[in-house]
């Protein structure tokens, strides 16, 4: 007869045979215009989620993809990192604003 596992034997695994769950909810881009990027973003229609700043020095612009769980948050203050050419972040809605006014390949 098979008896049911106790709690106290059910949580005895070793660590290396319990999985971790990791997502990535958030990712710091850095930017030389904020507002361009603001605008950039609004215009890809992602959803704008806050834009707060708490003095010159510091400015955080957040927005999410359409059904996505991670969002991208970039600003002024945020990041030491200098904003590059080249940046990608892939999504399948960009191509359709191509030549949509106000779009811009490079933020």
């Amino acid at each position: 007869m098979i008896r049911p596992q106790s709690y106290s034997e059910a949580t005895m695994e070793s660590p290396r045979s319990q999985r971790i769950e990791r997502k990535t909810e958030v990712v710091v881009i850095p930017v030389s215009d904020v507002d361009r990027a603001k605008h950039f973003y609004d215009v890809l229609d992602w959803r704008f989620d806050l834009d707060i700043a708490t003095g010159e020095d510091y400015r955080a612009v957040q927005f999410t993809p359409p059904s996505s769980f991670c969002s991208i948050t970039f600003g002024r203050g945020i990041t030491t990192a200098a904003p590059r050419v080249g940046t990608q972040l892939p999504s399948h809605r960009a191509r359709h604003r191509r030549g949509t006014p106000g779009y811009s390949s490079a933020v």
